[in-house]
């Protein structure tokens, strides 16, 4: 297996969206993405405009996993992967390039909410990464996790 990672570019959204609806732990259909207000062109313009920067790993021409965060806020708005992907250091590299980004920004914290559930593999991947829980919880349940950059 060769992945290749890059900065994502507005081009790639449309198999980004696809990939977001077949991941294994908290997939978003389409419609779901839309009814949180994140649509093709959405993130296709906040891609371009600079506001979600991200990153994507590709293997054979296509994109198996991305991450995305707010450059206004710090948060990382999505780490996503096709199952047969997960466990092979891909998604703690793009989170990483994420952050890397983020802090040439000169963001101080960033944050991010997950699953507060321990049996959801999210749950401790970013604890491992030293994400800490900030005790606090967003609209859907999801725990708030914060990650201070030095």
């Amino acid at each position: 297996m060769t992945i290749a990672y890059r900065r994502a570019v507005p081009e790639d959204t449309p198999a980004c969206v696809v990939l977001r609806g077949r991941t294994r732990e908290n997939a978003f259909s389409v419609e779901r993405l839309a009814e949180a207000g994140v649509t093709l062109e959405s993130w296709q313009a906040a891609i371009a405009d600079g506001s979600l920067p991200g990153h994507v790993a590709i293997e054979g021409g296509q994109i198996v996993g991305y991450c995305f965060g707010e450059r206004e806020t710090g948060e990382i708005a999505v780490l996503a992967l096709m199952p047969d992907y997960e466990e092979k250091g891909i998604g703690r590299t793009l989170l990483n390039l994420v952050v890397a980004d983020f802090e040439t920004f000169g963001l101080a914290r960033l944050f991010l909410s997950c699953s507060s559930d321990p049996a959801v593999r999210s749950y401790g991947f970013y604890r491992h990464l030293g994400w800490t829980s900030t005790g606090s919880f967003d609209d859907r349940g999801d725990e708030i996790l914060e990650y201070r950059l030095s």
